[in-house]
């Protein structure tokens, strides 16, 4: 397959346009399919938290027929846009990938273990790249932390939206680089799914149970090692 030249992925800006706040895609599956409970899935915070952080979280199952609308797409990475990094070089740059595009498959073919096994079903998958130098060869130390950064506020907008988002590390960064012909100061860091819930009985025993179980997380008191 020939392959993709993506230097200047995210470069350009084009003119900027305002959506309704209101979840928009094509969902073509009926929605008795979808495993109880999973659409309620919401975080027991200790603390009152905005809509889309408590709603959050990483499904597998995604229903393989929904089509997220091209203005919801960019609204997702318009919120990625506007996300705060070091002297406001933004050094992120994605490769956006629509299920059915030659893009896609390339993406997905990327994909290590039991991703594969799932990853098909999201309408999108985006490849999430930090620019690590500028073009003299000098580091940006930050660039991967601003990613994620960026990565952080489409996930969270992508919840608003009525979508869900699933972020993967486990994938060849050296055939995805070959494959779209990336510059060489671009590091491939993760990607993230991006589609409609689907039914968790589509997935294997092994992973409809981690998509069932419980949701934990760590109390406060062992994350913050020195607060008052």
């Amino acid at each position: 397959m020939a392959s993709m030249r993506c230097n200047g992925v995210g470069r350009r800006r084009p003119g900027i346009r305002h959506f309704p706040r209101k979840p928009r895609y094509m969902h073509l599956a009926a929605e008795s399919t979808i495993e109880p409970g999973l659409s309620s899935r919401h975080a027991s915070t200790d603390a009152a938290l905005i809509s889309p952080l408590m709603e959050r979280w990483s499904p597998r199952a995604y229903d393989p027929t929904a089509v997220v609308d091209p203005a919801v797409l960019r609204t997702i990475l318009e919120a990625a846009r506007w996300a705060p990094s070091a002297n406001n070089l933004q050094p992120w740059r994605f490769i956006v990938a629509r299920r059915g595009s030659v893009a896609f498959a390339t993406v997905h073919d990327a994909l290590r273990g039991f991703n594969q096994t799932w990853a098909d079903s999201a309408a999108v998958l985006i490849v999430n790249l930090a620019e690590t130098t500028d073009e003299s060869g000098t580091a940006r130390p930050w660039a991967r932390y601003d990613l994620g950064q960026a990565v952080a506020h489409l996930t969270v907008q992508a919840q608003h939206e009525g979508l869900h988002t699933h972020q993967m590390g486990g994938f060849d960064a050296a055939r995805l680089h070959d494959a779209f012909d990336l510059d060489e100061r671009l590091e491939v860091v993760s990607i993230t799914a991006v589609g409609v819930l689907g039914d968790a009985r589509s997935l294997p025993d092994a992973l409809r149970q981690r998509e069932v179980a419980p949701r934990l997380r760590k109390p406060l008191n062992e994350l913050v090692m020195l607060g008052e």
